[in-house]
């Protein structure tokens, strides 16, 4: 579980987040939605302890982040950022064991080998293993580093823009990994940019606007005409998907030139 209570952080004097309030339980998918600048990697780097707040607290699986170390809180919570690169050449299989980092005490075990092993198949990545990461595509680091994530067994699984810069047969790949996880109990929270993809897989959704939550919820509820020409300042209009009877939003643009 995931609680935030009035929280606020700012950087140089200005106010980024104020009183952000969100209680995420097992097995769901939150969505953080926002244009370009409303918090939403803060909120990410706050939870993760990259950033320390002004105000508030943050509480993982019960346990206020601020009394954790880095190394237990990793043993709760898995992240993949939204920009990964390395430069050096370390395989697939290596990258993927750093996600045992916080769990090995002295050497990696056959367990930790089995949890690698189980990692790589779920993001179809084990024909890769003893590739250098160097020599791979955007789509297929970007799963390796869910297979990182993965196999530190986390309870839960903080998604930053996790399908930027891929085609979308990746960016589907991605987040069906993510869905399935949930369904095992992993709560997932992503920010993600894509309203229509967001509705499709998520259960609830949260709405950023100026380091503000603006509204909450499923999304029906916050999905509305209202709510999006509010915070993107684009009129859409709102429909269901015939085919995956998901909501849809449909931007009303006026006509080219």
């Amino acid at each position: 579980m995931l609680e935030i209570e009035n929280l606020h952080f700012s950087y140089d004097g200005r106010q980024t987040l104020k009183d952000i309030n969100l209680e995420a339980k097992e097995g769901e998918f939150w969505g953080i939605l926002g244009p370009n600048g409303s918090g939403k990697t803060t909120l990410v780097k706050l939870i993760n302890r990259v950033l320390k707040q002004s105000a508030g607290s943050i509480l993982i699986d019960g346990q206020d982040i601020r009394n954790l170390s880095h190394n237990e809180i990793a043993r709760h919570l898995a992240v993949v950022s939204q920009v990964f690169s390395i430069n050096f050449e370390f395989t697939v299989e290596d990258i993927v064991m750093m996600g045992r980092t916080p769990h090995i005490k002295k050497t990696e075990t056959a367990e930790d080998f089995e949890i690698v092993r189980d990692a790589l198949e779920k993001t179809n990545t084990a024909y890769l293993k003893e590739r250098f990461v160097t020599q791979l595509s955007g789509g297929e680091l970007q799963r390796v580093v869910i297979a990182r994530a993965l196999a530190q067994k986390p309870s839960i699984l903080l998604l930053d823009e996790p399908t930027s810069h891929l085609d979308i047969t990746n960016q589907i790949d991605i987040l069906n990994l993510a869905k399935n996880e949930c369904k095992k109990g992993t709560l997932v929270v992503a920010v993600v940019h894509d309203l229509n993809l967001a509705a499709y897989y998520c259960d609830k959704l949260c709405l950023l606007r100026d380091g503000e939550l603006i509204v909450k919820g499923n999304p029906a509820e916050v999905l509305t005409k209202e709510n999006v020409h509010n915070v993107y300042n684009l009129p859409v209009e709102i429909i269901t998907n015939p085919i995956t009877n998901s909501l849809n939003v449909v931007p009303l643009l006026e006509p080219l030139p």
